[in-house]
């Protein structure tokens, strides 16, 4: 790893002494060139000396939009520095995708094995997205409940025969569609009566030892188009008119 210098934002004089000293006792390459616990403080430092890394921690002053604004920022003034968030935000999940979106290069929470020579390393040499241990196992668990709901979806597709049509009606009747305004739907080949046909083999299909006493009405066919995984609640969009 070649030398570069880092600005730490940082506001809890603790926590500042301790990434001081992780960079100083592992990081030898990295020259501290100056620490700021403000926004204020930061744009003075930076303005003074350009940075290869920012280390910032999100929470200053009691609020975490100031650290999401400083990454978004110094991302559009200084395209080539790198910022690596280093935070104690490790449940506020939100934050980590708004600070993603405002272009951080990585984000290591303050917790499990902190910050290494590995993450700073992986970060200077260009690598993206650079995470440690507790916000990799998040990830990985969202991947995998995501591809298993992906995968129920398609077999449910399968089991219950639901072709293209079927899955855009009960689509917009779970965003609480009318028949005609389904029908008015650009691609969609049906009218009213048509669909109140369809919904009718829906029924059927969905249902095919009947709903107690009680009628299924479009609702309740479209709730449980959402129980058989046959449309998907994380993925509820309408079409183009």
């Amino acid at each position: 790893m070649r030398n570069f210098k880092v600005i730490i934002v940082e506001d809890v004089p603790l926590e500042l002494k301790g990434t001081e000293g992780i960079i100083r006792n592992d990081i030898p390459e990295a020259e501290i060139i100056g620490t700021a616990d403000s926004d204020t403080s930061y744009w003075r430092l930076i303005k003074q000396q350009l940075p290869d890394l920012v280390l910032l921690d999100l929470g200053l002053g009691g609020s975490t939009t100031v650290g999401v604004e400083i990454c978004r920022h110094t991302k559009e003034a200084y395209k080539d520095v790198k910022v690596l968030i280093f935070t104690g935000e490790i449940l506020n999940e939100k934050l980590w995708v708004d600070v993603l979106d405002a272009g951080a290069d990585g984000i290591i929470l303050k917790s499990g094995e902190l910050l290494t020579r590995a993450d700073v390393d992986s970060v200077m040499s260009g690598k993206c997205l650079v995470f440690n241990e507790p916000i990799l196992k998040r990830i990985v668990d969202v991947f995998k409940k995501t591809v298993s709901r992906q995968s129920a979806r398609q077999e449910a597709l399968l089991d219950y025969e639901i072709d293209e049509y079927d899955e855009r009606f009960l689509r917009h009747l779970a965003l609480g569609y009318t028949k005609d305004q389904i029908a008015s739907l650009r691609g969609m080949p049906f009218g009213v009566k048509s669909l109140e046909k369809r919904q009718n083999e829906l029924v059927q299909k969905l249902f095919p030892e009947g709903n107690g006493c009680m009628s299924v009405n479009a609702t309740r066919l479209a709730v449980r188009a959402l129980e058989l995984n046959i449309i998907d609640i994380e993925n509820l969009h309408p079409d183009e008119k």
